[in-house]
């Protein structure tokens, strides 16, 4: 099995891609491996590359006006991620990207990626696909959610990711939540666990 087939699987899934199109994608594709709490974006910086996740966890935050973190997604294996918004706008990113776990990933520049896309229709699909499931369905009820259940509501929902919820600490998960720690301890009481 290729270090690329589960990268082109997952693409596949959105839109499939033709074998043209895979092999200038793979020429622009290369291995980067980050050790649990290193950066591979900092707020203010202006991100450069997309990721997919091989191996490990990645937490997308930002710092509150208080200079807490406060975490906006935790992202798996066989995950897309990058400061999608900050590259599209081409602005500094207001999130950070840490590693929570000794991660490798496929990393390729987001330049090279626009120029792919205007080159290759079945990519540029893709693309679209992907933004579309991942930026506006997927996240439309999370932001609803957000403001109508409350954190317990949002705490059983995670709990249907135990394979995440237990790579995670606590005070990331009350970070996420928007709760305090002491918060989620007293959640955490209340469904006996």
């Amino acid at each position: 099995m290729s270090t690329f087939d589960e990268f082109f699987k997952q693409i596949d899934r959105y839109h499939p891609l033709s074998q043209e199109t895979k092999s200038e994608l793979l020429a622009i594709c290369h291995i980067d491996y980050f050790k649990k709490n290193d950066l591979l974006l900092q707020a203010g910086d202006r991100p450069q590359h997309y990721y997919f996740i091989q191996k490990g966890l990645l937490g997308y935050y930002l710092l509150d006006e208080n200079g807490d973190t406060v975490y906006k997604m935790f992202f798996e294996e066989n995950s897309f991620v990058a400061s999608t918004a900050a590259i599209i706008e081409e602005q500094a990113s207001k999130f950070n990207i840490v590693a929570l776990e000794d991660v490798q990933v496929i990393s390729y520049r987001a330049d090279k990626f626009r120029q792919l896309i205007n080159k290759h229709h079945d990519l540029a699909l893709f693309h679209l696909h992907y933004l579309e499931k991942n930026w506006v369905v997927k996240k439309e009820p999370l932001e609803i959610n957000l403001k109508r259940e409350s954190a317990k509501q949002r705490y059983l929902k995670m709990l249907d990711n135990p394979s995440l919820i237990s790579r995670i600490k606590q005070h990331q998960i009350a970070s996420y939540l928007g709760i305090t720690p002491t918060q989620l301890s007293r959640i955490r009481k209340d469904l006996n666990l």
